[in-house]
């Protein structure tokens, strides 16, 4: 479900025409829905009532502030994977107390300010970090809670660059070795075995991955749970989001709709995984970030240019991949729609943006109803890794970010000035 719907031949965000907002805010533009955002959390929220249990979003997908502060103000944690992140959540209002330190590589002074905020755990990648933390805990007279991350070798079937619970990839600790990880830790004085967590990908839409995952990492749970009484198990994040409308209806009956689909949703993944979880007793900890925020985004853009080769029908927009990296990075589809509803025929296009790469596009062959410069367009389902991942790449500032919430819309990040693309940097001296 989301937000986004023509009202007459016009796109609207919940109660407001969308192209009002790109004259008074510009393009390139992200515009968020906070009923999206709402509606997702409380029905995964509800889903999983009958458990103790909390959702911490994963920040990573959108670090918006005002979009944090929705999810803060419904009762939300937080899944961080940096300082950086942690002090966001801070700023946006959020309990660190709720909050979960994921991440590869924790700096000692990550783990000391995490530690002083104090956090409800870190989940730990390696061996060598349950020393570090057990350490830098030693030196400010604290106790660590941590969380291992079991790598339970379970192909999630998602793109290979999300994919994170196999072998092949960086994170967790092998399923074979946990039992002497939790030995050798519960030696640690400083170290508080808090819980055991797992994370086998993202952009999962459907409960089978998980099902196989949690049974077969359940047996070592209850084990590990009733040796160290544990407080909590997660079975991690990365429940997907429908991004291609041949799969998606858009419409208000989505749950019912992409149920019938076998697309995974929050009654489906409680169907599937509270029978598992139920019996162990323990808080329940999910880690979401798409499948709240993803579809509650659209990166609006205008067409500059339409230009036509012997083979090709090329609409060049002001947005490019400095802004939206998922089609270049992933080869991700975005549904690509015009602000003014077009009639006619399609013509196979393809979009791309400015800048100096040939990977800079959003779509190839695509067919779209014919544009021209002035044209305005919106890139669905861009709520999630969509202005997060932007850069300044070709010195182009980061887009304005707007929030809706049913007739009101308020900016939630200006459009960033040229000129403070370099202001940290300056000339050496040498060279004055």
């Amino acid at each position: 479900m989301h937000d986004f719907h023509y009202v007459g031949n016009k796109l609207f965000c919940e109660g407001v025409a969308v192209e009002t907002l790109t004259k008074k805010f510009g393009t390139p533009l992200y515009v968020y829905s906070q009923n999206t955002v709402t509606d997702h959390f409380q029905k995964l929220d509800a889903a999983l009532g009958p458990l103790d249990h909390l959702i911490c979003f994963a920040m990573k997908a959108n670090s918006n502030l005002s979009v944090m502060r929705v999810l803060a103000k419904l009762g939300s944690g937080f899944d961080v994977v940096s300082a950086g992140e942690l002090q966001r959540v801070i700023a946006a209002g959020g309990d660190p107390k709720l909050c979960v330190f994921a991440g590869v590589a924790k700096s000692e002074s990550e783990i000391e300010f995490a530690l002083r905020k104090g956090i409800y755990s870190f989940n730990v990648e390696s061996e060598p970090e349950i020393t570090r933390i057990n350490k830098v805990a030693a030196r400010l007279k604290k106790i660590a809670p941590i969380a291992v991350r079991v790598n339970p070798n379970i192909e999630a079937h998602t793109h290979a660059k999300i994919t994170t619970g196999t072998y092949e990839n960086k994170f967790g600790i092998a399923f074979e070795n946990i039992e002497g990880v939790y030995a050798r830790a519960a030696k640690l004085k400083n170290i508080k075995l808090r819980g055991i967590q797992m994370h086998i990908g993202s952009q999962l839409t459907q409960t089978s991955p998980y099902e196989l995952a949690v049974t077969k990492v359940l047996p070592l749970v209850k084990k590990l749970a009733a040796k160290y009484k544990l407080e909590f198990f997660s079975p991690g994040g990365g429940l997907g989001i429908v991004y291609n409308p041949a799969l998606a209806s858009g419409s208000s009956a989505w749950w019912k709709t992409e149920a019938a689909k076998g697309i995974m949703t929050p009654a489906t993944y409680a169907e599937k995984l509270l029978p598992l979880l139920q019996p162990l007793g323990l808080k329940i900890l999910i880690e979401p970030g798409r499948f709240i925020v993803g579809n509650a985004g659209v990166l609006v853009t205008q067409v500059e240019y339409v230009k036509r080769t012997g083979k090709k029908n090329f609409v060049i927009v002001d947005a490019a991949m400095n802004d939206l990296i998922r089609p270049a990075f992933y080869d991700a589809y975005h549904e690509i729609v015009p602000l003014t509803k077009k009639a006619g025929a399609t013509i196979p296009s393809d979009v791309v943006g400015g800048i100096c790469e040939s990977g800079d596009y959003f779509c190839k062959d695509r067919p779209l109803a014919k544009v021209g410069e002035g044209d305005q367009l919106a890139l669905l389902s861009a709520g999630a890794y969509g202005f997060v991942m932007s850069s300044n790449y070709n010195a182009r500032p980061f887009a304005a970010e707007v929030l809706v919430s049913g007739k009101q819309a308020a900016a939630a990040r200006e459009r960033q000035k040229v000129e403070k693309i370099w202001e940290d940097e300056k000339i050496v001296s040498w060279l004055k």
